[in-house]
C-alpha cells in the first residue's frame, strides 16, 4: 500500500498529492461522494471509522523509500482528518512524519483540527467546508456546525497559518456570497464549486460570476472548480 498518491480526475484540482487516512466518516454528509467512489454502502460508511490498517507504518515506508519531499499534501479526499468523535492521533502522526520529510500539508475538514496547529507553520494550509447553511443539520448532521468550524479557521488565522474554503457544494448561494463578504479578512484562499449529482434551482451562472466578483473586488485569491467554470462560460 502507498498512502500517499497522486489524486486524478476533479480531485486534481486541489492538490498535487493527497492521503487518505480513515476507513469512513461519520459526518453523514448528504452529498457526499465517497461511498460512492469506494463502492460502499452509505450506512456502512458512517458507522466503519478507523484508521486505515497500519496507515501510519506504511506512510513512512513509502517516505523511507521514495522521494516525496517539499510537496503540498491534502488531507484528505474519502475520509475528514478530524472524524468527530473519534480520536484524531493516526492524523497528528502522519502530519508530523510528512512534516519531518519536508513536505506540507493542506489539510480539509468538517471537524476540529486545533489540536495539531502547533505542528503546522507558514508553509502549511488549514481548511475548512462552508455550503453556505448557518445549521447544516439536514445536510451534515455528525459534523461540528459552522460557526465552529469558522471560530477554529480565525484562531488558526490568528496563529500565522494559512487558511482556505471550501465553498463546495455550494447549496445555498445567497448565503455562500454573504459569506464571502462577512470574512475574507480571514480566508487567504477559496475553492468555489457547485452541487453536483444533486438538483439545484441555483442559477450557476450567475452565481459564479457574483461570486468571481467578489473575490476579485475583495482581492482574495480563488479557484472556480471546473463544472462551475463550465457554468459560467455558457
Amino acid at each position: 500500500m502507498k498512502p500517499i498518491y497522486e489524486p486524478r480526475g476533479k480531485a486534481k484540482e486541489y492538490g498535487d498529492y493527497a492521503i487518505n487516512i480513515y476507513t469512513g466518516c461519520p459526518h453523514r454528509c448528504y452529498y457526499c461522494f465517497a461511498p460512492g467512489v469506494l463502492h460502499r454502502q452509505k450506512e456502512e460508511f458512517h458507522l466503519a471509522v478507523y484508521p486505515r490498517n497500519d496507515i501510519v507504518a506504511e506512510t513512512r515506508r513509502q517516505l523511507e523509500r521514495e522521494p516525496i519531499t517539499g510537496k503540498l499534501i491534502h488531507l484528505c479526499f474519502t475520509c475528514d482528518p478530524y472524524p468527530t468523535g473519534y480520536d484524531s492521533t493516526p492524523t497528528r502522526e502522519i502530519i508530523q512524519l510528512l512534516k519531518d520529510y519536508g513536505n506540507h500539508v493542506q489539510i480539509l475538514t468538517k471537524g476540529d483540527g486545533s489540536r495539531d496547529f502547533d505542528l503546522l507553520d507558514e508553509n502549511d494550509w488549514y481548511g475548512i467546508t462552508i455550503t453556505g447553511r448557518a445549521n447544516d443539520v439536514e445536510t451534515e448532521p455528525g459534523a461540528i456546525p459552522p460557526h465552529k468550524r469558522l471560530a477554529i479557521l480565525c484562531n488558526a488565522k490568528m496563529r500565522g497559518l494559512n487558511t482556505w474554503v471550501s465553498l463546495e457544494p455550494v447549496i445555498d448561494a445567497d448565503a455562500v456570497l454573504r459569506f464571502i463578504g462577512m470574512h475574507y479578512p480571514i480566508i487567504d484562499k477559496v475553492k468555489i464549486g457547485k452541487l453536483n449529482y444533486h438538483q439545484s434551482e441555483i442559477n450557476w451562472r450567475e452565481f459564479g460570476l457574483a461570486a468571481e466578483a467578489m473575490c476579485e473586488a475583495y482581492r482574495l485569491d480563488y479557484y472556480i472548480k471546473d463544472s462551475l467554470r463550465a457554468e459560467m462560460d455558457r
